[in-house]
């Protein structure tokens, strides 16, 4: 986006992003990083269940259907919301580099209204990365992958340790995703969101 401020400008020393070789197929559907994450968990009862499905390149396609719990105002969905979904497809990306990485800035903006019932279509992608540093952008449509676009935002995240979430995370529900025997959903659980 040419609107984004001067922190989600790459440095002239980025480079472009590569998909890691063990990345999910072009295709794939990523699946929930986590059961009780807000953003892509099926554990969550009012949460989006936003669905990610790898793209080619470092890109990936995402969307979910608002539903009544996610409305602001009546009939439309909460900008809050909408924030939450950007951010949750931007972040999905890092699984694409196999990093674990935090978003430190998320710049959106609300192009039109997107009502109760919508499915948001949204396509995201790694734009350039500088150090620790990933830059990605992602922009929803309603009424279908081409249509309407209804927000889009810039992001910038952080590549972080592990360490990140143990220190800062909740004991009990850290314990029970080191403990899941499923290498991939062990590490997913930690690779969005601070």
């Amino acid at each position: 986006m040419s609107g984004s401020s001067a922190a989600l400008q790459p440095p002239a020393d980025a480079v472009t992003p590569v998909r890691h070789p063990d990345a999910p197929a072009p295709g794939e559907l990523l699946g929930s990083h986590y059961g009780q994450c807000f953003g892509c968990g099926h554990d969550q009862p009012h949460g989006l269940r936003l669905e990610a499905r790898a793209g080619e390149g470092v890109t990936l396609t995402a969307e979910f259907t608002v539903q009544p719990a996610h409305q602001g105002a009546p009939g439309l969905a909460h900008g809050g919301v909408l924030a939450t979904a950007l951010d949750e497809t931007l972040g999905s990306l890092n699984w694409l580099l196999r990093t674990i990485a935090v978003t430190v800035r998320l710049e959106t903006d609300f192009v039109r209204p997107v009502p109760v019932g919508t499915t948001l279509h949204l396509t995201a992608e790694v734009t350039a990365v500088a150090g620790r540093k990933i830059y990605s952008s992602a922009v929803g449509r309603i009424a279908g992958p081409d249509g309407p676009v209804a927000v889009r935002a810039d992001a910038l995240f952080i590549e972080v340790k592990v360490d990140h979430f143990v220190d800062n995370g909740r004991e009990e529900e850290i314990q029970a995703a080191l403990s899941d025997p499923d290498q991939v959903r062990r590490a997913r659980a930690f690779e969005v969101n601070p």
